[in-house]
């Protein structure tokens, strides 16, 4: 079954009121207040749609409000039951201080088919190949960049991936220098990073490396729609961490996933900019006036794009 269309415009505004709401906020170097005010305003617009929404992918565990925890109700209680995926202030650093690349975003699935993760690492991997064994999370680094370039047939000089620049990286930074790859570091932004080889036009060939759990299954919504590959594999450290993933499901604690055992079925992506980034430019406020970016998704229909609003505040 397809999501009905009709729920786009609605998720839209969703995300566009979160990312107004902490654009307020921008530079203030408080980036739990620009969180808190993205959150707040994106629970306030999901409790106006008429749908029975439960949060499957949030900013924290039951109780801990004021995030949309996971396994918190959304909606009027009538509608479409849906899965719902969010981050309502994707790079709290950057919105803090006022850096690219802030976004607000949110997945939705019908029930059932988004995977229900815990807020701990994954281990990932993205290109826009969609044939298996071409890259893999079980290949080398030197396996994989060997098997892209064969692939896409371009020299490893040529290719360029994507990569959080953090210690836990050091070693792949260091192996893709010495295959020659073409590097681009960033510094947060795990949804954004991985959605860099959905477009020629962004020129990254491959994102990899370990980052949060719930972005990666966001980015899989919107991965899905542009028929990309991607692979995660949850990091559980404590033993918190694990008996945690037990109750939510996951039995195989080291097993390695792929896009359609994420997000299965039809799925809506939206991210809006709240500061400019590589995907959309942020909020731009004048006057009694706002303007905003979104990339959406909607794979069902097919669409890709990005939609520039102007309304008022």
């Amino acid at each position: 079954m397809a999501i009905d269309k009709n729920l786009i415009d609605q998720f839209i505004k969703v995300t566009t009121k979160a990312a107004l709401s902490s654009s307020y906020l921008v530079g203030k170097k408080d980036k739990i207040a620009a969180d808190k005010a993205a959150v707040d305003s994106m629970r306030s617009e999901l409790n106006k749609m008429s749908i029975r929404g439960e949060i499957v992918i949030g900013e924290g565990e039951l109780d801990e409000a004021p995030m949309l925890y996971i396994g918190e109700k959304v909606g009027n209680k009538n509608g479409p039951e849906l899965d719902i995926a969010v981050d309502p202030l994707e790079g709290t650093n950057f919105a803090a201080n006022n850096l690219p690349g802030a976004l607000s975003v949110i997945a939705i699935a019908e029930k059932k088919n988004l995977f229900k993760a815990p807020e701990t690492y994954m281990e990932k991997i993205s290109t826009k190949v969609k044939e298996k064994n071409v890259v893999d999370l079980d290949y080398t680094i030197k396996q994989n960049i060997s098997n892209l370039s064969d692939y896409l047939n371009k020299e490893p000089e040529n290719l360029t991936a994507c990569i959080l620049d953090r210690p836990r990286h050091n070693e792949i930074i260091e192996e893709l220098k010495k295959l020659k790859v073409n590097l681009k570091l960033i510094t947060d932004g795990d949804v954004s990073g991985a959605l860099l080889v959905t477009e020629d036009k962004y020129n990254v060939d491959i994102f990899l490396g370990i980052g949060g759990g719930p972005e990666g299954v966001i980015a899989a919504a919107a991965l899905d729609a542009h028929n990309c590959n991607f692979q995660g594999r949850f990091l559980f450290e404590s033993d918190e961490d694990k008996s945690r993933a037990i109750k939510m499901g996951i039995n195989d604690l080291k097993r390695k996933y792929d896009l359609n055992e994420i997000v299965s079925g039809d799925s809506i992506f939206c991210a809006t900019g709240i500061t400019n980034g590589d995907l959309v430019s942020g909020i731009k406020i004048d006057d009694n006036k706002f303007v905003s970016e979104t990339l959406v998704t909607h794979k069902s229909s097919g669409l890709k794009k990005v939609i520039k609003l102007k309304q008022n505040i």
